[in-house]
């Protein structure tokens, strides 16, 4: 007898065992995990707190004692015979001072600017000054200065009509120091929506990565922070001026950067 032909069988496995493991093999070859991504989130939750916290120290504390330690110099008045035989420190004094040595150089990103300064040669002082004039190159050993000091500090030393501040002398500048403010508060919204992002969709967190949209809006929140910073410095605006035009104008980049960035972050077909 002549044994039947047959025809192979088709062995396919059940559409419904398939499908569940094409699909998971599709979300874990790429390199990413939603464990690794969820951590990231973690990660940058943690640092946008950090970074709200230095906001609030910034402009809760930075910028209030700063600024009110300003005003009280401004409003400090010379000192009186009575004031100077109980040693207050909150008027100004005046002391005479013999140059011992200068020390005047600057190399790369290291600059020094120092006087080092005798009293009756039984008290010696290295004051340092805010830059090389207009009066420390112009002195030498011996010469005589006047010094003015507040609150047990040098702040000003003089020769001849000419004055030069200390960097213990307060300052107007309270603009760069809001920049820094606005700039780590930019930067907590970033990290907080990037990390929440990351927890609710570990794996498709798109356009809210680092490559290429993360890492432009963090220059770009830079350099708006110090921009309107210095700006704010050179034309003598309030520090208050600053976080106002700053947060807008980063708004403004973040949508322009996405909007720019749009094509280069669709999927490829």
């Amino acid at each position: 007898m002549r044994s039947r032909a047959t025809a192979p069988r088709e062995t396919t496995a059940p559409p419904e065992t398939t499908a569940p493991r094409a699909w998971a093999k599709a979300r874990f070859t790429d390199g990413r995990s939603p464990g690794r991504a969820r951590r990231t989130g973690v990660l940058l939750i943690l640092l946008a707190l950090a970074s709200a916290a230095a906001c609030w120290l910034t402009f809760a504390r930075w910028l209030p004692s700063d600024g009110e330690r300003y005003q009280d110099y401004r409003a400090a008045e010379p000192c009186s015979s009575d004031a100077l035989s109980r040693r207050d420190t909150d008027c100004l004094s005046t002391w005479h001072l013999t140059v011992q040595k200068t020390e005047n150089r600057t190399a790369g990103k290291e600059s020094v600017h120092d006087a080092t300064v005798t009293y009756r040669d039984s008290w010696r002082r290295t004051v340092h000054l805010d830059g090389s004039g207009p009066l420390l190159e112009r002195l030498v050993p011996g010469d005589r200065v006047t010094a003015t000091a507040w609150r047990g500090e040098i702040m000003v030393l003089g020769k001849d009509g000419v004055r030069q501040d200390t960097l213990e002398a307060p300052r107007d500048e309270l603009q760069m120091n809001a920049a820094a403010g606005v700039l780590a508060g930019l930067l907590a919204a970033q990290c907080l929506v990037f990390g929440v992002v990351r927890l609710v969709r570990p794996l498709d967190h798109e356009p809210l990565t680092w490559e290429p949209y993360g890492r432009w809006l963090l220059f770009g929140l830079v350099g708006v922070s110090f921009a309107v910073g210095l700006s704010a410095v050179w034309t003598g605006l309030p520090w208050g001026t600053v976080p106002l035009v700053a947060v807008p104008l980063a708004a403004c980049v973040a949508l322009w950067f996405r909007l720019r960035l749009r094509p280069r972050l669709r999927p490829r077909g």
